[in-house]
């Protein structure tokens, strides 16, 4: 598990490998506007695949345990990106005019290809940019890279998110879930996430279907999350960075009807209804940032540059088959939804 969420982690981190020459920070020579939009565009797959990832693995039954009976699941979400999700077109983005030069597409963070070497370029026009000394300069250019794509580096080329929850079974056939992981992590990047879930088992208001196999319930959950990396100080690219971090903070939400047929060693199970969720990401702190005219070097200061907004919904469909090895389960389902998931795992279960 410590394994699986070290790859979780290493996703958002592979943004901010600023000692490479083309991390996420040599966006910021652009246009502040240019840069936010670059830089939304770029870390979209990551943030919405997180969103509709979170909101996955929350059951594996839709029977809900008997007062205080529990289980202890521990699984994976993959959230699949489709090619479409690669890379992003330039062109709509409509960037301002400072941007000369640049590249009809350019690959998102979770594309396989590498970003053409200095696409953009930059012309910052005299006197125009308070940042630069006081607002006190000439025509100044620059050239910058994007960060390349990492899809190679994932699992399956997918976004992961973790799944591991606790139910407890509570009085009138509710059953509550909860997942909590404290801060993990390492020096540079940290995750902690908590969630909780409500699941309510209607089957008995069908009549007699209660005295059959099949059961029906009614699902509602919710999901935080928050991953920070440090930016570290970059070598050979003209940035100084001081006291540089992104954080990216994510909340989801899922509301399902549920229905399994629960066999003494085979269960199959699915669930449809509404998912959805907002995530931001910030990236603070201080940068200098070198530009020249040809003859003399000037300084661009920009703190706390980039704030991102990020907003994604829609239905989802899952079916799944669970085994059942006495108080030990081992399942694994399919959702279709914007970024189609993969959950599987195991459960360690007394009813």
């Amino acid at each position: 598990m410590k394994k699986y969420i070290l790859i979780l982690i290493s996703v958002f981190s592979l943004s901010f490998k600023t000692k490479a020459q083309d991390g996420i920070e040599n966006i910021l020579f652009a246009d502040i506007a240019d840069a936010n939009k670059l830089t939304t565009e770029y870390l979209r797959p990551v943030a919405e695949g997180f969103i509709l990832g979170m909101s996955n693995g929350w059951y594996h039954t839709a029977k809900v345990h008997k007062i205080l009976g529990f289980d202890i699941t521990i699984g994976a979400n993959l959230s699949m990106v489709s090619s479409s999700k690669e890379s992003f077109n330039v062109n709509p983005l409509n960037l301002s005019s400072r941007i000369t030069q640049n590249p009809a597409t350019s690959p998102t963070i979770l594309g396989s290809g590498n970003a053409v070497t200095n696409a953009f370029e930059v012309t910052i026009p005299a006197n125009s940019d308070p940042n630069i000394n006081g607002g006190n300069h000439p025509e100044l250019t620059r050239n910058f890279t994007m960060p390349d794509g990492f899809r190679d580096d994932l699992p399956m080329s997918s976004v992961p998110t973790p799944a591991v929850q606790v139910a407890l079974g509570l009085p009138g056939k509710f059953e509550v879930n909860l997942r909590f992981l404290p801060e993990v992590g390492n020096d540079e990047t940290k995750l902690n996430l908590f969630g909780l879930g409500i699941k309510k088992e209607i089957t008995r208001w069908f009549g007699p279907m209660d005295k059959t196999p099949l059961h029906i319930s009614l699902l509602g959950a919710f999901t935080n999350m928050k991953v920070s990396s440090i930016i570290e100080d970059p070598s050979g690219n003209d940035i100084n960075i001081t006291n540089g971090l992104g954080e990216m903070k994510l909340n989801s939400y899922t509301v399902q009807a549920l229905a399994s047929l629960n066999f003494p060693i085979i269960n199959i199970y699915g669930g449809f209804g509404y998912i959805g969720g907002s995530s931001s990401l910030d990236i603070a702190g201080r940068y200098e940032l070198q530009y020249s005219d040809g003859l003399t070097s000037y300084t661009r200061i920009l703190n706390n540059p980039i704030n991102l907004d990020y907003d994604v919904s829609g239905f989802t469909t899952t079916i799944g088959a669970r085994l059942s090895l006495g108080i030990f389960k081992i399942f694994g389902s399919y959702t279709l939804q914007e970024y189609n998931t993969l959950n599987a795992g195991i459960s360690f279960s007394i009813r």
